[in-house]
């Protein structure tokens, strides 16, 4: 009895080392991310050991199980191995995964991570060979020194007839186990925010168990967005008045016609805070209608162009658009559009299979798709992502000049070349990611320099607008007023005189702020609000990430977690009314994603 009940000891103990060396790993790895000192180092294992030994004991079952087993029957020695081979390979890829591409999202492993898997090629376009080499090598490494931890330090139960009072210890053991995963008696159940200790968000994810933090993201998806109901639908209607409002009610126009030629430019994670390195762009405001005050609804490509072209919100841990029976029910400024008589076509200079991009256009009205595979080998290798800018801004020019003047048309573009590894065929400054951005600039000039000389361009209304910030330099989570505003900018012949649009929107508003313009009704895009109208009284803006959702309005903003149940930031007039009302936006929009 003695030698199975260490083994098990063993087995457990030694997982939960492997945890806490992980922690430090991750640390080290990723020292750019964040400041801290020894103690800090020692205070992450502290604070998020509770997490760790709820972790390690779900893989401690199969041993467990196997251990009873033994008082019976004889275990070969070889049995365990493959147990510890698949464990070993599992931790490794966990660790090696939320390590390295820690850096690039600022939050950690979690379910989301896989579904942009789903297109291996798309993900290898951030990052260099020799980046996926070592990477590689360090995941082998580390599957062959767990493997041979677990093999040689825990070893195999002993095989040796028992008695019914090591049975009945087993027996008594099994449930203090559920105790010990569940986190004890309370209501409260194991979770990620147990382990957040510190306003250095850095630290607090540095204690969080990725595996643990990958399963438990897993199981609450799409199925299980109940996390979200706070209120009577009742009270929570009453919450949102004003905030998200269907009608336009206004004068204000600001084009010469109702039906122009119109093209929606979706500008690759280009922010306000790159405003410095697009002169060109700055130029530009001051032709067109600009949105000063608008604010990006989401973090990725994916999530930010469906909330563009459909108007509608994104989720703080879910894509809409790699859920088909979701999105292609959605309402769309194609389908609007294209009931009106356009034309609609869309480019993408990279793999439409990516997020399923290509499902989602098709379904909501786009009629025709220009990718990758439509361009020459040659073009296809100029980038990391696909086609470089410069190539497909000018196949959108040819595109909108080609078309027939006799019916109206849309054109949707998505722009690729400003993103990692932020390779780009010029260089103008020595800051890479403010390079690659500057040549997004210079693209933009070409392409409205040469539509000016067409006769297309009088009635032609161009919307540029981008689908997300990013995190770089000292903007980080911790700065979501910066990191999420974004330029939207109408110019082109259409425009009846420039403007400056002040009122707090979100890239989701496009859609009733366009059809307020072009007198279309916008009933059906219930969360898209036409910034113009007087009807729009409470301007409220809204994003989210990782399960934490931030809002911002004339009374301050505030980042609430889901996970941890209270603020992260919360600089606002009236804290409990903004959380209230932050509780009520979630809840609105994913009931209404549920009811789809």
């Amino acid at each position: 009895m003695k030698k199975r009940l260490l083994y098990l000891i063993r087995f457990y103990l030694l997982t939960v080392l492997i945890f806490m060396a992980a922690k430090w790993a991750f640390m080290i790895c990723n020292h750019a991310e964040g400041t801290f000192s020894v103690g800090d180092m020692f205070a992450v294992l502290w604070h998020g050991l509770s997490l760790d030994l709820s972790t390690a004991l779900y893989f401690l079952i199969l041993p467990f199980l196997i251990t009873m087993v033994s008082i019976w029957v004889r275990i070969p020695k070889w049995l365990m191995r493959p147990y510890y081979a698949l464990i070993a390979l599992a931790f490794a890829l966990a660790f090696v995964s939320d390590t390295s591409m820690y850096a690039f999202w600022h939050f950690k492993l979690d379910f989301s991570w896989l579904q942009y898997l789903e297109s291996p090629n798309e993900v290898m376009a951030s990052v260099s060979v020799g980046y996926m080499i070592i990477r590689v090598i360090v995941l082998v490494f580390s599957t062959i020194v767990f493997f041979f931890a677990y093999d040689r330090l825990a070893g195999v139960p002993a095989s040796s007839r028992g008695n019914w009072k090591e049975l009945i210890l087993y027996v008594v053991t099994a449930p203090l186990m559920v105790i010990g995963i569940r986190g004890g008696f309370g209501d409260a159940t194991t979770n990620t925010g147990q382990v957040y200790y510190s306003q250095n968000q850095f630290l607090n994810h540095s204690a969080v168990n990725p595996i643990f933090c990958f399963f438990y993201s897993m199981s609450h998806q799409l199925e299980d967005l109940s996390q979200y109901q706070f209120f009577e639908p009742e009270e929570c209607e009453e919450l949102l008045q004003g905030v998200y409002t269907t009608e336009s009610l206004h004068q204000d126009t600001l084009l010469t016609t109702e039906r122009p030629d119109i093209l929606i430019i979706l500008l690759e994670s280009a922010g306000e805070q790159f405003a410095s390195v697009m002169p060109h762009l700055q130029e530009l405001k001051k032709e067109g209608i600009y949105f000063s005050q608008c604010f990006a609804n989401s973090w990725r490509t994916d999530r930010g162009t469906l909330c563009v072209l459909s108007g509608y919100p994104s989720f703080p841990a879910i894509s809409i658009m790699k859920t088909p029976e979701k999105s292609g029910f959605l309402p769309s400024i194609a389908g609007r559009l294209k009931e009106k008589g356009y034309q609609t076509s869309y480019l993408y200079g990279g793999d439409a299979n990516f997020t399923n991009m290509r499902s989602y256009l098709f379904s909501t009205g786009w009629d025709r798709l220009t990718d990758i595979k439509d361009f020459s080998f040659k073009e296809q290798q100029t980038g990391q992502w696909g086609v470089r800018d410069d190539i497909t801004f000018q196949r959108i020019y040819n595109q909108m000049i080609q078309s027939s003047p006799d019916v109206p048309h849309l054109w949707g573009y998505s722009t690729l070349s400003s993103h990692e590894p932020w390779e780009v065929p010029v260089k103008k400054l020595d800051d890479e990611v403010d390079n690659a951005f500057c040549y997004l600039d210079d693209c933009i000039d070409d392409l409205i320099n040469k539509l000016k000389q067409t006769p297309r361009w009088d009635n032609m209304l161009i919307v540029m607008i981008a689908d997300h910030g990013i995190i770089h330099g000292e903007i980080d989570q911790t700065k979501p007023l910066q990191k999420n505003h974004i330029p939207m900018l109408w110019v082109g012949g259409a425009i009846r005189e420039p403007r400056v649009i002040d009122r707090l929107c979100n890239q989701s508003d496009l859609a009733a702020t366009l059809f307020g313009q072009l007198h279309l009704n916008h009933d059906d895009f219930i969360f898209s609000r036409d910034v113009l109208s007087e009807s729009y009284t409470l301007p409220t803006v809204v994003n989210n990430y990782s399960n934490a959702q931030w809002i911002y309005n004339a009374t301050g903003q505030q980042l609430y977690d889901f996970d941890l149940k209270r603020p992260l930031i919360n600089e606002c007039e009236d804290a409990q009314q903004m959380t209230r009302l932050n509780k009520a936006i979630i809840q609105q929009t994913t009931t209404d994603l549920q009811n789809r």
